[in-house]
């Protein structure tokens, strides 16, 4: 009796199963097809065009405003809409409050504005739809990653032929990895320093087996710790947290106004750490790129200090790593081929789209130190990616830079490290050509930072003192505050914000960062940006001096 209710109500809706399984394999009709077809035209065969005329920098709308017109919370149960309508919604509706990350006047972040051949290539990974945590459900692909971490490792450590021979394909060695991001790319790193730091001794099977209390129990300590930059990115603060040793542990050197790591202060925190004896250093991280500056850490005395202490050295190369592409520029990483491990974005300077973090290993055995198995899948003795790796399921992302390798080149890219660097020092040099603005981090890579300081609050910072000063500097940083937020609500232009602190002042001030790296920005648009930061402040911040 239950078969055949169960019949007729599988009757009732075979028309429905019908239009799901034709809505799962094509389009609702010929006419559907036709109108998709010539959406899809435009985004992959005219990218810049689409972007230029459906999205803009930023929107000038009230964000709470905006917030309530997504606030039903319910699942329809039934379809709502056909495929040309959901597409038609994203481009006039979404796309208009979006960000135009490909604007030549977008120079505020680092999210790249990707090439035109990137957005096919991102199309058909997704199609393949490869998983690349194993074989069983990737096959060429993984092979194909592997290859690619081998390069870059290349690129990076530059080692011998015989090196790269013997592991580009090893089933027992691994050279990296590919992951979401960055920060899942610097918490590999430090997964493994710690559990190469904290690994199986007489009577402990390591930290990955029994924990942290076990393992400070047996390393006769109290505390594990990793030094870092006073500009470090946040997501070593979060590794703090994760891998269990607390955030407070990841502990900050001093830097400079540029957010370049003093040695001195880092030579003096691992000799007080060495001698407390109760204190393990994990590893010490250098940047190769800081966030805020885009300066580089001096990688060669953090090095020869690491491998003096026995400390595994990390270099955070998330911005600046593809830098090594470059003829011109390479030699400003100089050391990050002594690092032990090295974090590479994809979806920065190697103009991905999001989303591609990578890690790299100078020992092609370390990141033993965090393998896992299981017998369903990533099996001991088989290739499968997943088994070092704190991602499951990952796209074939790898697919996407093995393309733009074979369509660019090292020179390729390199030339597109040569234009954002010279770009910015042509830049640095307009900024300082007027009265008005005030240069505040020369760039060592194409990132650099200013702000609006009018030439009469200038002559007053320099004869002033105390609290004087620091009320000048308030005054100041309202002023740039100002600036840049109505910039980027007009939406035609957008540099962002940071605050730094200087030697000469008692508080940080806030400045405006430029980030350049999009091949379509030059001179000229940098200069109407400047021209609408002085406009700006003409009409609607000049009252406040």
């Amino acid at each position: 009796m239950n078969y055949l209710k169960q019949a007729k109500s599988f009757s009732k809706t075979a028309t429905e199963w019908d239009k799901l399984v034709r809505k799962f394999i094509c389009y609702e009709t010929q006419a559907d097809k036709e109108k998709l077809f010539f959406y899809m035209q435009q985004i992959l065969f005219g990218l810049q065009e689409f972007l230029h005329d459906h999205v803009g920098v930023t929107e000038a709308i009230d964000l709470k405003k905006l917030a309530l017109s997504y606030t039903d919370t319910r699942i329809s149960d039934i379809p709502q809409k056909k495929l040309t309508e959901v597409i038609s919604e994203i481009i006039d509706e979404i796309a208009p409050h979006a960000v135009n990350v490909s604007s030549p006047y977008f120079v505020g972040h680092m999210t790249a504005a990707i090439p035109s051949f990137m957005v096919i290539l991102k199309a058909l990974v997704a199609a393949l739809n490869q998983n690349v945590v194993k074989l069983e459900t990737s096959k060429v692909v993984s092979v194909i990653e592997r290859q690619l971490a081998a390069k870059v490792h290349r690129l990076i450590y530059d080692l011998d032929e015989k090196f790269y021979n013997d592991n580009v394909q090893s089933v027992d060695t691994t050279l990296g990895c590919f992951t979401e991001g960055g920060t899942a790319a610097n918490m590999t790193a430090l997964w493994v320093a710690r559990n190469t730091a904290l690994g199986p001794k007489d009577g402990f099977d390591g930290v990955e087996k029994e924990g942290l209390f076990s393992a400070y129990k047996a390393y006769d300590i109290e505390r594990a710790v990793v030094l870092v930059s006073q500009r470090g990115h946040y997501s070593l603060t979060k590794a703090g947290g994760i891998l269990g040793i607390g955030n407070s542990n990841i502990v900050r050197v001093a830097s400079d106004c540029d957010g370049t790591v003093l040695i001195n202060d880092l030579k003096e925190k691992i000799d007080t750490f060495t001698r407390d004896r109760k204190t393990k250093i994990l590893a010490v991280v250098g940047v190769a790129g800081t966030t805020e500056t885009g300066h580089i850490d001096p990688l060669c005395e953090m090095a020869d200090i690491c491998r003096k202490n026995n400390i595994h050295f990390h270099v955070d190369a998330a911005w600046g790593g593809p830098t090594l592409t470059s003829e011109k520029y390479a030699k400003l990483l100089k050391g990050i081929e002594l690092a032990d491990s090295v974090t590479i974005d994809g979806h920065k300077q190697f103009y991905m789209p999001m989303t591609c973090g990578m890690v790299f290993f100078k020992d092609p055995k370390h990141m033993d130190a965090v393998a896992y198995y299981a017998k369903y899948i990533i099996r001991k003795g088989s290739v499968d990616l997943g088994i070092k790796s704190i991602s499951g399921s990952k796209e074939a992302n790898s697919l996407i830079l093995h393309g733009a390798f074979e369509l660019l080149g090292k020179r390729g890219y390199g030339m597109l490290i040569d234009h954002g660097i010279e770009l910015a020092m042509e830049f640095a040099e307009e900024i300082r050509k007027r009265e008005n603005f005030q240069l505040v981090t020369s760039p060592k890579l194409n990132i650099l930072t200013y702000r609006y300081c009018p030439t009469r609050i200038k002559q007053d910072l320099l004869s002033r003192t105390g609290r004087e000063r620091a009320e000048i500097q308030e005054k100041l940083n309202e002023i740039n505050i100002n600036i840049q937020r109505i910039q980027r609500e007009r939406g035609k232009s957008f540099v962002s914000r940071t605050a730094l602190k200087r030697k000469e002042d008692s508080e940080e001030i806030v400045v405006l960062r430029a980030v350049l790296m999009n091949p379509l920005t030059n001179i000229d648009i940098l200069k109407e940006v400047l021209d609408e930061q002085e406009e700006i402040f003409e009409k609607h911040c000049k009252s406040m001096i």
